[in-house]
């Protein structure tokens, strides 16, 4: 899927994966070192959106947290901008969501 985010001072189109399951062989599958953003569901409900310098190694730790743990699948997006890509799905995500965070990102927060 593919993806326009929309800045005052950038264009970027992300390049999403197809949606996967959330276990070591799939993560094993991304890039290493890859800088980029992920998001992550469960029942259809996005729990965590996140950003990275090292993809892989973010969802490898991403598999023992209490919350995201319970997540059943995740997609991701390669970018040199991961934190402000990040800003942006979550100022979008807040928008649809009357404010909210992802559960997962509320109980950090």
């Amino acid at each position: 899927m593919v993806e326009v985010i929309v800045s005052a001072d950038n264009l970027e189109t992300l390049d999403w994966s197809p949606w996967l399951d959330f276990d070591r062989s799939k993560i094993a599958s991304i890039p290493d070192s890859s800088v980029g953003v992920y998001k992550m569901h469960e029942s259809m409900k996005i729990l965590y959106l996140g950003s990275s310098q090292n993809l892989r190694q973010s969802l490898l730790d991403c598999l023992s947290d209490p919350c995201i743990g319970k997540t059943k699948r995740f997609s991701y997006a390669i970018t040199e901008n991961a934190d402000k890509v990040k800003d942006q799905l979550l100022d979008e995500y807040r928008s649809k969501h009357n404010g909210r965070l992802p559960i997962c990102m509320e109980e950090v927060h």
